[in-house]
């Protein structure tokens, strides 16, 4: 039985993820264009996985083939936090500590 105590309702929207979930697909590579791709990847400062999405969008672009309502890719670097204010200390205070964003704020 459920807690009647419990919310029943839908998250906030500022709970939600940003996207739906990614489609996952297994793909099966020759070892040496799979380290040939990895080493192009890292050239670019990109995953792997992130560098065969670029240059499948890039390839069904020039192809025309790239749909119109493709979502852009995933922005890079860390995602953002999303759970600004929701208890204990504000994100704020403790964002700039030991990870030395402060130094480069000046």
């Amino acid at each position: 039985m459920t807690d009647p105590a419990e919310p029943t309702e839908p998250p906030a929207p500022s709970e939600r993820p940003a996207r739906p979930a990614r489609k996952q697909v297994l793909l099966r590579l020759d070892p040496a264009v799979h380290d040939a791709l990895a080493r192009w990847a890292a050239d670019e400062l990109r995953s792997t996985n992130a560098q065969i999405d670029y240059l499948l969008r890039q390839a069904m672009r020039e192809a025309g083939r790239l749909p119109g309502d493709a979502r852009p890719p995933a922005r890079r670097g860390r995602p953002p936090r999303q759970s600004r204010g929701l208890g204990g200390e504000g994100e704020s205070e403790s964002r700039g500590r030991g990870d030395g964003a402060g130094a480069r704020d000046g």
